[in-house]
Parts: C-alpha cells; sequence; structure tokens
C-alpha cells in the first residue's frame, strides 16, 4: 500500500520546511510513503527548499492556480503508483500526525474520500463572522451534495485511487466544494474525522476579503450544483416562474369578477410573459439533463483511460524493477 502526501506550493520556501519536518514516515497499514511538491509558479525557491528536503517528486506549473495544481497533484500521485493520496497545505496549516486519521476510513475500506474537520464552528483562528459563514457553506454543500458535511472548505483529505480516477475539477478558484458535490453526485463513500490545526504562519492567500471570498464560492457551488443537477436546477426556476404568472393570472381574475378588470391588462400580459419563458427553462433544463448524461459518458470513458494509463505505469516500474 502505497501513501503520496502531495503538498500545492505559491512561494513556500519559508513555511515548507516545517510542514515537511511534521509529515509521517511510517503508518500502520502502509508500506511505503512518498511526498509530492506541486511548484503553483512560485518566484522564489519554493522547488529548491523541496529538492533539499529530500521531496520524492516535485513537479512545476508555469499558471498560479489552487484548483488546477491539486488536481495536477493527483494526476502525477496515480502516475507515481499512489494506492491513496493526502493532500495538505504548505503552510503547515494541519496537524501532520492526523493524517493517521485521515487513512485509516480508506485502509478499513468504509471510505474513499476522507475530509478532515477542523471544528469550524469553534475555530478560535477565525472571525465570528467567517465561522458563520463556515456553517453556512457547509450546509449549502451538505444540501447540495447529500452528504453530511460540517467543514465544507477543509483542504485536509485523503483520497483513495478508485475516487482520485474520478475526480475532475473544473473551477479556477478551489476544488474544496466542487470536489464534494461531484463525490455526492457520484456516491462515493465520504467521511469527516476531526482533526487540529496549527497556528497560522500567514494570512489566507485564497481569501483576499470577505466580498471577494464569498463572489468565488458562490459561483463555484452554483456551478458545480447546476452541472451535476442540472433538470433540478432548472426545473425550479421554471416553477419560479410558472407560479408567479399564475399568480398574477389569479389576480387579475380577482379584479375582473370584482368588475375592475380593464385597468388590469398589463397583469395578463406579464403573466403569459412569465408562463412562456417558465415553459422555455423546462425545456433548457430538459437539453441539459441530456447533455450531463454525455458528460457521464465522457466522465466514464476518461475514468477508464485514466485507469489504464496508471495500470500501464504500473506494469512498467514493476518490471523495470523486476530485471534490477
Amino acid at each position: 500500500m502505497k501513501l503520496i502526501i502531495q503538498i500545492p506550493c505559491y512561494n513556500e520556501a519559508e513555511t515548507l520546511p516545517l510542514t515537511l519536518r511534521d509529515l509521517p514516515r511510517a503508518l500502520p497499514g502502509i508500506d511505503v510513503i512518498e511526498y509530492l511538491v506541486i511548484d503553483n509558479a512560485s518566484t522564489d525557491l519554493t522547488a529548491e527548499v523541496a529538492r533539499q528536503a529530500g521531496v520524492h517528486h516535485i513537479i512545476h506549473l508555469p499558471v498560479k492556480g489552487l484548483a488546477g495544481a491539486f488536481i495536477a497533484g493527483i494526476e502525477a500521485c496515480l502516475m507515481h503508483g499512489a494506492d491513496i493520496i493526502v493532500n495538505t497545505d504548505a503552510d503547515n496549516q494541519y496537524n501532520a500526525e492526523d493524517i493517521q486519521h485521515l487513512v485509516e476510513p480508506i485502509l478499513a475500506g468504509r471510505a474513499q474520500l476522507v475530509v478532515g474537520d477542523r471544528g469550524v464552528a469553534t475555530q478560535k483562528n477565525f472571525s465570528p463572522l467567517k465561522r458563520l459563514l463556515q456553517r453556512l457553506g457547509s450546509w449549502v454543500i451538505a444540501f447540495a451534495s447529500g452528504i453530511d458535511t460540517p467543514d465544507a472548505t477543509s483542504g485536509f483529505r485523503a483520497i483513495s485511487r478508485e475516487a482520485a480516477l474520478r475526480t475532475l475539477v473544473f473551477s479556477n478558484y478551489s476544488y474544496t466544494l466542487e470536489t464534494l458535490i461531484q463525490a455526492g453526485a457520484h456516491r462515493i463513500p465520504v467521511e469527516y474525522v476531526p482533526v487540529r490545526t496549527n497556528p497560522p504562519t500567514r494570512p489566507s492567500r485564497l481569501m483576499h476579503n470577505l466580498r471577494h471570498f464569498m463572489a468565488n464560492q458562490i459561483a463555484t457551488i452554483l456551478r458545480a450544483y447546476t452541472m451535476y443537477r442540472p433538470l433540478r436546477v432548472f426545473t425550479a426556476l421554471s416553477a419560479l416562474m410558472i407560479l408567479g404568472g399564475l399568480a398574477l393570472g389569479i389576480r387579475y381574475l380577482y379584479f375582473v369578477l370584482n368588475g375592475q378588470g380593464a385597468g388590469h391588462i398589463q397583469s395578463v400580459i406579464l403573466a403569459a410573459v412569465l408562463w412562456i419563458v417558465g415553459f422555455q427553462v423546462f425545456l433548457i433544463g430538459l437539453v441539459a439533463d441530456l447533455i450531463g448524461f454525455n458528460r457521464k459518458i465522457m466522465e466514464e470513458v476518461l475514468y477508464r483511460v485514466r485507469k489504464s494509463e496508471v495500470e500501464e505505469r504500473r506494469m512498467k516500474d514493476e518490471e523495470r524493477l523486476g530485471k534490477r
């Protein structure tokens, strides 16, 4: 059983040594542990620090982006033969001793995706407003994914090889929310385990300000949910418009019955517009749902291609080791 711990990095030359120092060298049920650093367009000596620290694998990305770094790390870990992948932050936010708790549900066969629960409702490093927003966001993701979600934005997580092969990220901002909605859509077993955090070493680079954070998170949730539940989204929008038109129609009928219909013809026009648009939105939902079926077929093809490539790479590695 091979575990690869991946660490996305952007200008982390100062904090990376602390993170690497605390990573486990051995764990029960794990035969091999390796580290992989994703140098996310860093302009400092992050890659050199990783190399000097003896990191097993280093990949370089020319364009900055956390979501892109995460999925590039997943792809690299799979190609290096990982059975389990753990993602952690380079700023030493998470307590590395809890990696054992992350991998245990996967080793036991209970889950394929395990997320570290920081206890955001009581997290002292967060302001009261941020704690409230974190709880609200977790509730929204729980509704969207159908998964009990106490900490939606935690990046401290373990992924089985099977779940990693099915992982896709389309967002340019972050991967945490989209992958949970995706896991719910694919019925991937997910488990949360309590984890500890270390004192912050620097301000968050993902959250420039509250408005920026909220706008990007809301956009990510809406995009991902609509992608995997298009008929539900468009049917809800259609129902709102049709019900609005129905309410206006009833209002006009009320005035007609009271002999005042002549002055409210606008209600009839607006009701008709809402009914027509609502019906069109529902038709769009049907088309989007059919496109969704096509996307599922493409995802299955991608899964099989990935799996074939990983198996081929593993066979070549075993053959090369056998010759030695």
